[in-house]
């Protein structure tokens, strides 16, 4: 079956799933009230592993890695768990909408490395430009001062998230390359999987269950980042990749900022400063020139990246 070009339904259904992603760090920044970095990333994780390995018992699809596939998904998984560690401590440490521009400066990263490792994506001069332009918004909302009531500690915070926005960049990379030889399932599984124990063996070492009572708010704000974002939207995502171009699909990505700002400004009454909004108009104008190209190869790290237990 032949790809088909994008119709409302899936438009309106894209949106839909980037306005999801556009939540998920506001709801992390809601879940870290109440547990800690360490007992975030456990619970998000359990439940996204959860969601994902019954969606593939009821498709039939096998979780089960082969004897050569075990070594790169460990690779991966210890990837994603420095990066989900940075995340988390990361944004909370900053504000929620400073964390939002920032880790979606990953592109950034993925097509920077994606130069020395994959050859059919080679810089351009017009893509070095877009990543320069990309790279001058990260410093504009690096060095921005967020709310001091949202952002304890916002120069550590600021730097957390772009370190983990990096590794997310290399991890995107890593898996792109992987998939080409794996279900591309198996990978989202185990790297959560294989997370729960270092982040429950740290989160029993070092953090407290919970610092305050637990709440529906804390409970859905880890529902939704493991069924919402590591669970349905990857599932909308995957679904809709059967049937249209991953260059078509992504320039929806570039829409998830500007949801999770706003987001921000609505649960937690956010400044939306012009340093802000500058920044994420320079990402995001970097990011369209490097994504930007005359043909659509299969891999394309230089797009933002379908997000789901990506992040």
């Amino acid at each position: 079956m032949g790809l088909k070009p994008i119709g409302w339904r899936t438009a309106l259904i894209a949106l839909g799933a980037c306005l999801l992603w556009g939540g998920n760090v506001v709801a992390l920044k809601l879940g870290l009230e109440t547990f800690p970095p360490f007992w975030s990333g456990f619970w998000r994780m359990f439940v996204g592993a959860l969601t994902v390995g019954v969606w593939a018992w009821a498709r039939g699809r096998s979780l089960l890695p082969g004897r050569k596939e075990w070594r790169p998904l460990v690779i991966l998984s210890t990837l994603f768990t420095i990066q989900i560690t940075m995340l988390n401590f990361g944004v909370d440490f900053t504000s929620p909408a400073y964390g939002i521009v920032l880790l979606n400066a990953h592109p950034i990263f993925a097509n920077f490395i994606a130069h020395f490792f994959v050859p059919e994506d080679r810089l351009s001069p017009r893509r070095v430009i877009g990543l320069a332009v990309a790279f001058a918004g990260v410093c504009v909302v690096f060095l921005g001062r967020p709310d001091s009531s949202l952002a304890a500690y916002p120069i550590w915070g600021n730097m957390l998230v772009t370190l983990s926005a990096l590794l997310l960049g290399i991890r995107i990379v890593y898996t792109q390359r992987l998939v080409q030889t794996i279900d591309p399932i198996r990978p989202v599984f185990w790297q959560m999987v294989l997370c729960l124990p270092p982040f429950l063996a740290a989160a029993a070492i070092w953090e407290q269950p919970a610092t305050q009572a637990i709440g529906g708010q804390a409970v859905a704000a880890i529902l939704y980042q493991g069924m919402i974002i590591a669970g349905l939207c990857f599932l909308v995502w995957t679904t809709l990749l059967q049937h249209h171009s991953p260059g078509s699909l992504s320039m929806f990505g570039f829409t998830s900022p500007i949801f999770g700002i706003v987001f921000s400004s609505l649960f937690f009454d956010e400044a939306l400063t012009a340093r802000l909004w500058l920044g994420l108009a320079a990402v995001t104008a970097g990011i369209v020139l490097v994504t930007k190209r005359k043909r659509s190869p299969l891999i394309n790290p230089a797009a933002p990246a379908p997000r789901g237990a990506l992040q």
